[in-house]
């Protein structure tokens, strides 16, 4: 799935905060869940406008991402 499909920042939908497409769900809420020790499932149980196909695909991106070999596009993508 494109990271456009995914994910969206708007300044009218909190601020500008990165969220879920087509929610307003911030992106960091997934990631302060698991960090938490929150499954993946919880989450969805506590924001239901998010697919489990987009918090899979983004966890799929965020992991292709940070386990590329070239830095330089690593430092780029998150310059």
């Amino acid at each position: 799935m494109d990271i456009r499909e995914l994910i969206t920042i708007d300044n009218e939908i909190l601020g500008g905060q990165t969220v879920f497409k087509g929610t307003r769900v911030p992106v960091e809420s997934l990631f302060d869940h698991l960090e938490a020790g929150i499954s993946l499932d919880a989450f969805l149980e506590d924001f239901p406008t998010v697919t489990k196909e987009q918090a899979i695909a983004l966890l799929d991106w965020a992991n292709k991402l940070f386990n590329t070999k070239n830095l330089d596009q690593l430092y780029a993508a998150v310059a």
